[in-house]
């Protein structure tokens, strides 16, 4: 957990490096994708950092009354609703920096398209997923909403890279 908190961390420092890069007139758009990433990010990081500092010591101490309702294996637990939650803000937080990309080289292109993608792909899994299990969803979706999620994130993560220092070279 002490991890995927550092990682939520990075997705922030992603998120400001965007709407930094955001022209003036693309700015609302970087500055609502940053605060859906602020909301999603702190409701991850004290999700996780529940999970890691009071659900081992309850259970350490035996003080076990209501802890099932928070434990990450826990299939109906808040846990995983907090996760749910956060990484469909967070795929909204990619929808809202797409305008910051335009379509001036292939790379800004594919990063935009990574965005979108991932944000569609987050409601439909949402819909098929409920659609199929109802509020039973168990952790089905937060798996596929977490995966693509981090996949968008590794791989824009990549691309933005080479966008900032292509950036930084011109300046």
């Amino acid at each position: 957990m002490p991890l995927a908190i550092v990682l939520v961390l990075a997705y922030v420092t992603l998120m400001v490096s965007i709407h930094s890069y955001a022209p003036v007139g693309k700015k609302i758009f970087s500055q609502v994708g940053l605060s859906f990433a602020l909301i999603a990010s702190t409701i991850l990081a004290g999700d996780y950092f529940v999970q890691f500092s009071a659900v081992p010591m309850s259970l350490r101490n035996s003080e076990t009354e209501g802890l099932a309702m928070l434990i990450q294996y826990n299939p109906h637990g808040v846990f995983l609703a907090l996760e749910e939650l956060s990484y469909l803000v967070m795929s909204l937080s990619f929808l809202f920096v797409v305008p910051v990309f335009s379509n001036r080289n292939r790379i800004e292109s594919a990063v935009r398209w990574i965005f979108i993608i991932a944000f569609i792909l987050a409601i439909v899994s949402l819909a098929a997923i409920s659609i199929a299990y109802g509020l039973d969803r168990q952790d089905r979706f937060e798996v596929v909403v977490l995966s693509i999620n981090w996949l968008v994130l590794i791989i824009n993560g990549i691309l933005l890279g080479i966008v900032f220092r292509k950036k930084m070279k011109e300046n």
